[in-house]
């Protein structure tokens, strides 16, 4: 039988383009199409809700040279910051003639709100922001450190140290009287803060590590966030806390060692940031007064206050 002749070089050549470019358009062109429908447009994209601010949200602040006449900034929020507001006004007036620093207390949540209702245009603030509040553009600035006291007044017979265990339980209820913590006989009456207050906040989480107040009989709420009235209020079996840069230097109250260590000491365990708090985009006359604040003149005048 004869033997069929083979087919010409050519067929192979066309057959095999053929082949290739079915392949092609199956696998490059048709697949990609057809799963691409099953994944929600911007889905990849789509921003986290803890996101880092975007860079339009500045954190440092060049040192003005110049501040034009009339330039006003309005500051209020924590009552632990207000010394550092009052050398801050100081240095950033002298520095820059006819500038107005205005400042005023009520507690870090006030100052907050204040902010964003546009009535200030710097909070301080003695806590970290929420995620609430990061999300509708507020920028935290770190300006001090700042040791939160544990104050008994003058007159009480108490003096000793406390661990930190002791003043856990002792602001949770579960210790009240003196006896039990070493003291005399009575029962300890604690002084708190109202929710509002920022130093409230950062000393359940540094103190109580995010654990409710005791509200106990023996526990009293102070009405607004105020200093002297709670030192006031201590007497001679009162304990309560607060800045220590506002209680150094009182005469009627005394700070009491917590593990062994006093507020001075570099490793005292209750320890904390202070901050200036700005809603972006900031103004000129924020940018201006952060830029002194956080700069050589502005950190020497809070080591003069």
């Amino acid at each position: 039988m004869a033997q069929k002749s083979s087919p010409p070089p050519i067929s192979y050549i066309l057959l095999a383009l053929l082949l290739a470019g079915g392949s092609y358009w199956y696998f490059e062109i048709r697949k990609p199409t057809e799963t691409s429908t099953a994944v929600p447009t911007g889905t990849a994209s789509a921003p986290s809700a803890n996101a880092p601010p975007a860079a339009t949200s500045p954190t440092t602040f060049s040192p003005p040279t110049t501040v034009p006449r009339g330039t006003t900034v309005r500051i209020a929020g924590s009552t632990s910051m207000v010394q550092i507001n009052q050398a801050l006004k100081r240095g950033f007036e002298g520095q820059f003639p006819g500038a107005l620093v205005k400042t005023d207390a009520g507690g870090s949540s006030q100052g907050i709100q204040n902010l964003l209702a546009g009535k200030i245009d710097i909070a301080a603030v003695s806590r970290v922001l929420s995620d609430q509040e990061l999300n509708q553009g507020l920028v935290a600035i770190p300006i001090a450190e700042d040791a939160v006291a544990i104050v008994v007044g003058d007159a009480n017979p108490f003096r000793k140290g406390l661990t930190d265990t002791q003043v856990q339980g002792i602001f949770q209820g579960q210790i009240n009287k003196w006896l039990g913590i070493g003291g005399g006989s009575g029962t300890i009456r604690v002084i708190n803060r109202p929710e509002g207050s920022g130093t409230r906040q950062a000393f359940q989480e540094l103190v109580l590590k995010g654990a409710n107040f005791g509200e106990g009989a023996n526990s009293t709420t102070m009405p607004r966030d105020a200093t002297t009235p709670l030192l006031q209020a201590l007497k001679a079996d009162g304990i309560g806390y607060a800045t220590y840069a506002q209680v150094a230097n009182q005469r009627t109250v005394r700070t009491v060692a917590v593990n062994g260590l006093t507020p001075e000491a570099s490793n005292y365990p209750y320890l904390r940031t202070l901050y200036y708090v700005y809603k972006n985009p900031p103004s000129p006359a924020v940018q201006a007064f952060l830029g002194y604040a956080t700069s050589p003149q502005g950190k020497q005048s809070l080591i003069a206050k």
